[in-house]
């Protein structure tokens, strides 16, 4: 306990702070999942596709561009970017779905996970964005007319970011307290030049947002009340969650002085744009859109208050140049009196220093570029984890506020797995194309993040051993396109080896082991009566890995 965020590690093991409350955990896709999916044949990629989702309000979680929430999904935070050319806002990231990819799906982003504390006290992340209008229906187009023989057509492919024309926009993250996150976005125009050439302009939105929980009819528990966010004094933001609490965003003013304009809308459907029909009133999920790209006014709310609420910058960058925009969200009686005067600074400073103590004592015998490497590897794990909710019974059943799901979802799939209730932050292989967590990866994940946060690894595993996730025939669930499926048996394997790493001092945490084995004995004999059909005990048969091919 030498260092800062080791002693966090700690207060938040022992429940003294609650310093995980908020982390990375919101999803970069949510449209194409299968949760999202309510159509009659299981096509998930059709039924929710990109184009949908700045119009459609989600069911069962939220995405956004290198965004941050806290661990139940209801309040989210992430940034919206125009660069004047594009059709739509750039919300979220853009990718081929399956069948469009000739090589499967394929994110078509340049993003990148720089770095990340345990307990998320820093955090911090790139995405480089074309000044040029983003080529979504050429990448789509080209895709389609290669082979699998062929190579992806990838971005860099387009000559969007040809003469370095694009910016780099980093946001980075840092915990006052465990209520009080401080944001600091960077904008810098990467275009060749020495500044004297015409600046470049950005419109930036950080957006502020309650999952949608109030549309589909049902009144209890998460559903009971309808959150808001309204105008605060001094140009903040005030969102009231009625069991996560009251929080404030402020903004402060842009490098040039002007002060962003506060806007408002719902986190509702807008059906007449995708169907047609219903209400043409102010206050949808792509109001800014709206207003930003085509000028429309009277797409956002008039009053201020709503589901949705954002900041809008317009910043004018010059070739080589860079701005910084600071944001604060903060409990609200948390709230300091300067949220941006020389403490703003000084956390930024302590914690990157911190984060620098904490990972000096991981990367013994390392040099420099391989200390580098690991760094990135372990912000990679950390940025990866996400609010994962799905309920299958509910999702099956369908909302009281919507028509009924086709019969067929009945007899469809997971529709064995009627036991499955997932509210929880997961470890996931990626937040884009693997939206989900797929049971085999997670436990060599957790092997490595045990290294520097020992309770979340074993969390995690315990996690998936429990009720609502495993089978009561023993199975331990696979991942969300077909919970049934066969995953490789290395949970036990994982269980063994992060209980052997986390030991100190001679002592190992038992009760963690006898908790998972007693799991882990149904497991086995799932296992034993259903893929063991020689008695040898060499398991065969279903999903084990090697992208698909059986290794038996």
């Amino acid at each position: 306990m030498s260092d800062a965020e080791t002693l966090r590690l700690h207060e938040e093991a022992r429940r003294e702070r609650d310093w995980k409350r908020w982390g990375p955990y919101l999803s970069e896709r949510q449209w194409g999942t299968v949760r999202e999916d309510y159509s009659a044949s299981g096509t998930c990629w059709e039924y929710f596709p990109h184009d949908h989702a700045r119009s459609r309000a989600y069911r069962w979680g939220e995405d956004g561009l290198l965004g941050i929430c806290d661990r139940h999904g209801r309040l989210n935070f992430a940034l919206a970017l125009w660069n004047g050319r594009d059709p739509i806002l750039k919300e979220r990231l853009f990718g081929l779905t399956g069948p469009e990819g000739n090589h499967g799906e394929d994110v078509k982003e340049l993003y990148y996970y720089l770095d990340a504390a345990p307990t998320h006290s820093y955090l911090k992340a790139l995405y480089k964005y074309p000044q040029r209008e983003y080529p979504y229906a050429r990448l789509v187009e080209e895709t389609g007319r290669r082979t699998k023989q062929e190579p992806e057509y990838e971005l860099l492919d387009t000559g969007v970011f040809d003469g370095e024309r694009y910016f780099d926009v980093t946001v980075e993250y840092a915990k006052a307290s465990p209520d009080d996150i401080l944001v600091r976005i960077t904008v810098a125009n990467r275009a060749s030049g020495d500044g004297a050439g015409p600046p470049a302009r950005l419109h930036l939105l950080p957006q502020l947002w309650f999952r949608n929980t109030w549309s589909w009819g049902r009144t209890k528990g998460e559903y009971a009340v309808r959150p808001r966010i309204t105008a605060a004094a001094g140009g903040a933001l005030r969102a009231e969650h009625h069991l996560l609490g009251t929080y404030v965003l402020e903004a402060d003013a842009a490098p040039d002085g002007t002060t962003p304009t506060r806007l408002f809308t719902e986190n509702e459907t807008n059906f007449e744009r995708l169907y047609g029909s219903g209400s043409v009133a102010p206050g949808r999920k792509d109001a800014f859109h709206e207003y930003v790209v085509h000028g429309r006014t009277d797409a956002v709310h008039a009053a201020a208050e709503g589901t949705k609420a954002a900041f809008h910058y317009v910043l004018d960058v010059p070739p080589g140049g860079e701005v910084t925009v600071r944001l604060r969200l903060t409990r609200e009686e948390e709230v300091a009196p300067e949220p941006f005067g020389a403490e703003f600074e000084l956390v930024f400073r302590e914690r990157i220093s911190e984060a620098d103590q904490f990972y000096a004592g991981k990367e013994a015998g390392a040099d420099a570029e391989q200390r580098r490497v690991i760094r990135q590897g372990y912000a990679g794990l950390i940025w990866s984890k996400q609010f994962y909710h799905y309920v299958v019974r509910e999702w099956i059943g369908g909302d009281p506020g919507y028509p009924p799901p086709p019969d067929s979802r009945r007899r469809g799939r997971n529709s064995d797995w009627m036991h499955v209730h997932h509210a929880d932050v997961i470890l996931m292989p990626d937040k884009w194309e693997y939206p989900w967590f797929a049971a085999w990866d997670l436990a060599f994940h957790v092997v490595s993040i045990a290294r520097i946060d020992p309770p979340f690894a074993k969390e995690q595993l315990l996690l998936l051993l429990r009720e609502g996730y495993m089978h009561p025939n023993g199975q331990i669930p696979a991942y969300e396109f077909a919970f049934g499926d066969v995953n490789p048996p290395v949970h036990a394997w994982a269980v063994w080896r992060v209980y052997k790493m986390t030991g100190q001092r001679g002592e190992r945490d038992r009760q963690f082991l006898a908790r998972a084995f007693h799991k882990l004995l149904l497991n086995f004999t799932w296992w034993v009566n259903r893929k063991d059909p020689e008695g040898h005990n060499l398991f065969a048969g279903g999903f084990l890995g090697l992208d698909n091919i059986g290794v038996f």
